[in-house]
């Protein structure tokens, strides 16, 4: 990536920012109206609030990203629309889902659809365990995708987590691309996305004024699906799954957790590591703040692990951040100290 193409994408991070906070700022008095989310004995905020900002964070990202790498400058970037169509797909099951709850299998099905559309066009000899049959591969990144997809929507339970995870995440794509190990589009994409995210922070700020909802949520799922998926067919699997460690993990043992103890994982629940922190006495900006540095560490290992060629320092990055996830999870399951 070209310093020009690097100011770029720093620019596309402003304008994003700026879309995003002028378009929450417009649509709230309507979210007021028709999509309030109301307390409930599962829920991390105590008074009714607007959801659907997600509207803005995914408009934002898409007409920046679509902008910039509809330009000239960005020298012939091969423009995602399928990525696009997927997520524009994918927010418009999450806005129904906001609006009147969707059954459960119905909005996995949809979902499938969306995820599945992207995977089929990924070109065929783009594999990533040539041992594997073709089919079976790339089954098992549709069933990957979706854990994703609904992982990211899970872990969306508190003011500013979504942020503390997606603007670390791409923030470090950036520097990947500036680095010459991510491709150009997915730069200007993940630029999008983070400035889009920064552009809703201010009104998510705890005590927030406005949720993303699902119809944030799913999208935002399956663009940082996507861009982790890019990590993947480039060989770097280290900062694939050191990225969103820290969600991968919450979310999956607490679906494991739920699972083994004969719950219903389909269900609303407040057994994640970040919801038991603030039973636990932990504030909601003390458990997002240390989720944004944890975020940060692991973002500075993945990008570590993109430029040492060892598979020995990979294990041992990936061990370090696993190390670090788990400290932090078990210190949210413990009473927070005075």
């Amino acid at each position: 990536m070209s310093n020009s193409e690097l100011w770029l994408a720093l620019v596309a991070v402003g304008a994003a920012a700026l879309l995003s906070a002028a378009m929450t700022w417009a649509i709230r008095p309507l979210l007021l109206k028709y999509a309030l989310a109301r307390p409930n004995a599962r829920s991390s905020h105590r008074i009714p609030t607007p959801q659907g900002a997600g509207i803005a964070v995914t408009a934002a990202t898409l007409v920046i990203a679509g902008a910039f790498l509809a330009a000239p400058q960005t020298l012939n970037a091969k423009f995602p629309v399928l990525v696009f169509a997927a997520t524009l797909f994918m927010a418009a099951v999450g806005l129904a889902d906001d609006l009147r709850p969707i059954p459960v299998l119905r909005r996995l099905l949809l979902q499938a659809i969306s995820v599945g559309a992207i995977i089929y066009a990924v070109p065929a000899d783009l594999r990533i365990v040539p041992a594997l049959p073709f089919w079976i591969e790339r089954g098992l990144l549709v069933f990957a995708g979706l854990w994703f997809v609904n992982l990211v929507n899970f872990m969306d339970g508190l003011d500013w987590m979504t942020v503390a995870e997606v603007v670390p995440i791409t923030a470090a794509m950036i520097v990947l691309g500036w680095l010459g190990e991510f491709p150009v589009p997915t730069v200007f994409l993940a630029a999008a996305l983070c400035g889009a995210m920064i552009g809703f922070a201010p009104f998510n700020r705890p005590a927030a004024t406005i949720f993303l909802g699902d119809v944030g949520s799913l999208p935002v799922g399956t663009l940082l699906g996507w861009c982790l998926l890019e990590l993947v067919w480039l060989q770097h699997y280290a900062a694939a799954l050191l990225l969103p460690l820290y969600y991968l993990s919450d979310a999956t043992v607490t679906l494991l957790r739920r699972v083994f103890g004969g719950e219903p994982f389909w269900a609303a629940h407040r057994s994640h590591f970040y919801q038991r922190a603030t039973d636990n006495g932990f504030t909601v900006l003390r458990v997002v703040s240390e989720v944004f540095v944890l975020n940060l560490l692991l973002a500075a290992l993945a990008i570590t692990s993109t430029k040492v060629q060892s598979s020995s320092i990979d294990v041992a990055l990936i061990i370090a951040g696993g190390a670090a996830v788990a400290f932090s999870m078990a210190r949210f399951s413990r009473r927070a100290a005075p």
